[in-house]
């Protein structure tokens, strides 16, 4: 349950992703430098309520502020 409520322009159509450092994503879309489908690995991952990342692709393109309407899980949560 959230300590606070999402400002209400915030987007609910999509479940923030729950992905941590080392996790395996891959491009939903077309990114800059990067296709839909490219693999890649999170490197940071921060926010409360809009969880965005940094990915380093498989193609060497590293990109930020990225979130669930570009990434998506390709691989279970790692254990921490």
């Amino acid at each position: 349950m959230p300590t606070w409520n999402a400002h209400s322009l915030a987007d609910k159509t999509s479940d923030p992703l729950d992905l941590g450092k080392g996790d395996k994503v891959k491009a939903s879309v077309d990114l800059p430098g990067v296709p839909a489908g490219t693999a890649g690995e999170v490197a940071l991952a921060n926010g409360f309520i809009w969880k965005r990342f940094w990915v380093r692709f498989d193609n060497g393109v590293t990109l930020g502020s990225l979130d669930s309407h570009q990434l998506e899980p390709v691989a279970a949560r790692k254990k921490r």
